[in-house]
């Protein structure tokens, strides 16, 4: 049976050419990308793994227990009388010699039980001198040393004193100290809310009355190079995922203020209410 040309030459088509031997000199070409790929594997897991670079992970202060960092700290503040006017609070006179300040960074502002505070910040006067403590939490394993520090600092005369503190803070401890199978020490305590008072005295006069506004506008305090609480969260679980420790410093430096204008913003509404 004859067989056309193009018959043919069609059923080439549908069958499909053979692909073409590679020329000798594009084998030699592909010889030599394996064994080069090859050679860095090896070079590769001779060495191990490149070091990773994390920067200063040094925090400042003592480390009282295993993962926990004390910072502790004075400032000259002689002209505090031994109480303050607490009608602005409604409230009997203020001993100042009881009056602790706190503040808490968390690891977000929703609340719930899912959210620990990674860093107490307190002050109280001692004399003629304002004294400043904080603790931060190095590592997950160091909250319960945390809470057992923090309760030793209170006794039961002490008044707290917080900015929304009886709505956020006091609130969220006292979950931490539930969860951690330990008795809470802030119920029973008198506690100073100064973000009620501040605002029947600012509401309508500034922006808001965050405490930032107020202290600026207030007070007259500007910060520099002050890291947003908002970002507090991000910096403390960086740093516990490995990375440096310059944010959380900026943390903690953001923390200290932060009691420090608690205590000039007592002395401003008491001062304001005689």
């Amino acid at each position: 049976m004859s067989v056309s040309l193009a018959k043919v030459q069609q059923l080439k088509r549908q069958a499909g050419a053979a692909p073409a031997r590679p020329s000798r000199a594009e084998q030699a070409s592909a010889h030599n990308l394996s064994l080069d790929h090859l050679r860095g594997l090896l070079r590769v897991r001779a060495r191990g793994p490149e070091p990773v670079v994390r920067g200063d992970r040094s925090l400042p202060g003592t480390e009282i227990a295993p993962g926990l960092f004390l910072v502790e700290g004075f400032l000259p503040d002689p002209e505090v009388p031994a109480a303050l006017d607490g009608s602005f609070d409604r409230g009997e006179p203020i001993p100042t010699g009881d009056v602790l300040f706190f503040d808490t960074e968390t690891t977000g502002l929703a609340g719930g039980t899912g959210t620990r505070a990674f860093m107490i910040g307190a002050a109280d006067w001692c004399g003629p001198r304002l004294r400043i403590r904080q603790l931060t939490l190095a590592s997950m394993g160091a909250e319960q040393a945390m809470l057992d520090t923090f309760a030793g600092w209170l006794q039961p005369r002490t008044i707290l004193c917080s900015y929304n503190g009886k709505c956020y803070d006091a609130p969220l401890l006292n979950t931490r100290y539930r969860l951690a199978r330990r008795a809470s020490p802030l119920p029973g305590l008198r506690h100073v809310d100064l973000l009620y008072p501040t605002r029947r005295s600012y509401r309508g006069v500034y922006e808001n009355c965050r405490l930032a506004t107020i202290e600026r506008h207030v007070l007259k305090i500007v910060r520099e190079d002050d890291l947003p609480g908002s970002e507090a969260p991000a910096a403390w679980l960086g740093y516990i995922r490995g990375g440096g420790s310059t944010l959380l410093r900026r943390v903690l430096a953001h923390n200290r203020q932060d009691v420090i204008t608690l205590s000039r913003l007592l002395g401003r509404l008491a001062a304001a209410a005689g």
